[in-house]
């Protein structure tokens, strides 16, 4: 017997935010492991940050869905999460990330609460920060075919497994992927006698005390900043309003950026509107669109109750044979990769400075102390100043 229409209207929104958490985590958690273990933290500290984020943003989704009656879904930064894989250790080791991330909560609310710095941000040119952006997701991206080569009986099933999912269900390919994934894991723990530590799968919060190096402010914080407002805070405030939604842009600036300044200590790296995920809540499969914002509110507490698995998931990468959980990060950024390089070169006037500036961000390069992020994006800018200015009709 099939519901009746009413009780399927009510049921619609539930479903679609269950479906938004369980995307949202699961596509993408992979990348901010491996985010937070390149900065420096140990397997439990990434575990609190996992967990914290989670949390976090699961709360902050119910609080602003509630207030606003919109269906806005939040995320942590996956973009910013492959910056931190490209930046590596920063002088002053995992307490001066922690910093970084304390100041780019710091940043992201200020930029939602004083309009000046929001237009200041804005002033960044399209190309270069899209440019950046895909520099940073290229050498993520090769990592499943590099790891091909040296593991090819675990990685090749989770690449054909997201082939042939992407062709039919593009949303589940990379949770279908992380679950062969998963199998892979489970075999090599079995054929290799490991047993896990099941004192560490309990999820816990773990403090750091933050503090501050020049390289971290610099390396980390500026660009994470950056690359969470251009390619997490205006897609997903984009995605909102093309369904007609009405976005509270400051709460939720605010609220994600305050919200992020929480939890840094406990190792979360940044928060944000989603992007990716965002449309699963606020599109026509969520039901009728005045009842839309209960799908966040679904989503939100779908967070909530995933959060618990942090510790699960991060003793299953520590177990993990060598190259499989990068492979699953990789192919979960290689729409984000088209998708920025697209942006990057769609200007043809502008194509030089993006050019150099993906090129410096994959190049991996530190000068004093400072990843390459940060110095594609000031040669980017040195360069559309020097060659770009001119009258756009002569190129």
């Amino acid at each position: 017997m099939s519901p009746s229409p009413a009780a399927h209207d009510r049921l619609q929104p539930v479903t679609a935010g269950v479906v938004t958490a369980l995307v949202g985590f699961t596509s993408s958690f992979a990348v901010v492991l491996a985010g937070l273990r390149a900065v420096g933290a140990t397997e439990s500290q990434a575990a609190s940050g996992l967990f914290a984020l989670t949390v976090g943003f699961g709360l902050l989704i119910i609080a602003l869905a509630l207030t606003h009656r919109v269906p806005v879904t939040l995320a942590w930064s996956t973009p910013g999460a492959a910056l931190l894989v490209s930046t590596g250790g920063v002088d002053g080791g995992w307490s001066a990330a922690v910093g970084a991330f304390v100041l780019t909560g710091v940043l992201i609310a200020l930029i939602g609460a004083i309009p000046f710095l929001g237009a200041l941000v804005a002033r960044i040119p399209a190309e270069i920060a899209q440019a950046m952006l895909a520099g940073i997701l290229l050498p993520l991206c090769l990592a499943p075919f590099l790891s091909l080569a040296d593991s090819p009986g675990h990685v090749a099933p989770v690449i054909v497994t997201w082939l042939v999912v992407s062709r039919v269900r593009p949303r589940w390919a990379v949770p279908a992927a992380l679950l062969v994934a998963v199998a892979a894991i489970a075999v090599s723990v079995q054929r290799s006698g490991r047993a896990f530590d099941t004192s560490a799968l309990a999820p816990t919060l773990e403090w750091t005390t933050p503090t501050w190096t020049w390289s971290a402010i610099v390396g980390i914080a500026i660009p994470l900043t950056i690359v969470t407002m251009a390619s997490q805070n205006l897609p997903g405030a984009a995605v909102l309003r093309s369904f007609g939604f009405a976005v509270p842009w400051r709460s939720c600036v605010v609220a994600t950026g305050l919200g992020t300044a929480i939890v840094a200590p406990f190792g979360g790296h940044a928060m944000n509107l989603a992007a990716l995920s965002a449309a699963l809540a606020a599109g026509d499969e969520a039901g009728p669109r005045e009842r839309r914002w209960l799908a966040a509110v679904s989503a939100g507490v779908g967070y909530l109750v995933i959060a618990g698995a942090a510790g699960i998931v991060v003793a299953l990468a520590a177990a993990a044979p060598a190259g499989i959980i990068e492979a699953v990060a990789g192919l979960a950024l290689i729409g984000a990769l088209v998708a920025s390089l697209q942006g990057a070169l769609a200007a043809p006037r502008h194509r030089t400075s993006a050019g150099v500036t993906f090129l410096f961000a994959a190049s991996g390069v530190t000068l004093l102390s400072v990843g390459s992020a940060f110095w594609s994006l000031l040669l980017g800018l040195i360069v559309r100043a020097v060659l770009e200015r001119r009258d756009p009709d002569h190129r």
